[in-house]
């Protein structure tokens, strides 16, 4: 399977995110993406391609064209203002106040902007978010070629991504950006299934009320896990949208038979759908010692969903979400590809 992966990922290496009253080294850095290379290399997915520039045409097609101004200009804002740390969102427009004015300074900008204060804007972070997104853009087009599978090696990941927030280490939305993108090669209806333990807040919502791209989301129940304003199962749609949206939060301590029961429903959802194409919002972190979850997935639970995956019979983008804090990162993320060429 070709592997889509920007060294420029390592751009971005934030010092600090706030958890649990703290700020500590971030769960999410370069470590992740370096894990996941070496596993898929040494599980023989090893046909790496750096990918081209494709520009923001597509991602404009779907994100807020102020907020992305914002994210291309803000560390430098920050930077000037004197500010001597990276730029973290501290006051936000939260019920009952003015929601529709973007503040001027950056202090401000930032947390208009931002939905989460736990994701940092570095000196790199916007080289490394495009890199991401020009990877997911590549394995759309390959797959939009002719090919059964391709896998995006993203970082940052995007699916907290929205039309006009950041957060959750999440900046632009590759999952999104590439579904639109196999939209517009020719496919009429794509679907995003997004596998990641926290719900996909941002891919929801771009696509709510739009009925050519149908989105299923497998997550921790938000009543207790981030993001926790979104991903409830009364979410189904708007508009054009509605009954395109699918969602399954499922309890702490859920293991792979209660797992894979939704990952079924899901996929017979998009089969009726009617999807020519899936992408994959792959997080890793459903694994059983993942430090922010509380799902109870094996190692050998990855290679058998993966093989589920397969048995969908449509063309398929991998792009990588989350996964933290453990060896294993890399040997499950792997895993699913094994499982799905296997299958």
């Amino acid at each position: 399977m070709r592997v889509f992966f920007s060294p420029d990922h390592q751009l971005r290496d934030a010092a600090s995110e706030l958890h649990g009253g703290l700020l500590v080294k971030p769960f999410e850095g370069p470590f992740r993406a370096e894990l996941v290379a070496a596993a898929l290399r040494e599980q023989g997915h090893g046909d790496f391609h750096e990918p081209p520039s494709h520009g923001l045409e597509t991602a404009l097609k779907l994100h807020d064209a102020g907020y992305v101004a914002f994210l291309q200009t803000a560390w430098e804002r920050w930077a000037a203002d004197g500010y001597e740390g990276e730029a973290i969102p501290s006051c936000f427009p939260v019920r009952r106040m003015v929601q529709n004015r973007v503040p001027a300074d950056i202090d401000g900008a930032l947390g208009y902007y931002a939905f989460a204060a736990e994701t940092a804007i570095t000196q790199g972070t916007w080289r490394a978010a495009v890199s991401s997104m020009d990877s997911a853009l590549a394995g759309a087009n390959h797959v939009a070629d002719g090919n059964r599978a391709a896998f995006a090696l993203c970082r940052p990941p995007g699916h907290h991504a929205s039309i006009d927030q950041f957060g959750g280490y999440c900046f632009l939305n590759n999952a999104a950006i590439a579904a639109q993108r196999l939209l517009e090669r020719g496919a009429g209806r794509v679907a995003v299934l997004d596998v990641d333990f926290h719900h996909g807040n941002g891919t929801q919502d771009i696509f709510y009320r739009r009925g050519d791209v149908f989105f299923a989301s497998i997550h921790g129940d938000p009543e207790h896990a981030f993001p926790h304003f979104l991903g409830f199962a009364d979410e189904t749609g708007e508009g054009q949208g509605e009954g395109a949206t699918a969602n399954y939060p499922l309890p702490s301590g859920t293991g792979y038979p209660q797992w894979l029961e939704a990952l079924d429903d899901a996929l017979a959802r998009i089969a009726g759908f009617g999807a020519q194409a899936l992408v994959v919002s792959l997080g890793v972190d459903t694994f059983e010692r993942d430090p922010i979850s509380f799902f109870k997935l094996t190692s050998e639970d990855f290679i058998r969903y993966g093989s589920v995956l397969a048995q969908a019979g449509l063309p398929t983008l991998f792009c990588m979400e989350g996964g933290y804090g453990v060896q294993e990162l890399g040997l499950n993320a792997a895993n699913v590809l094994t499982g799905f060429e296997q299958g």
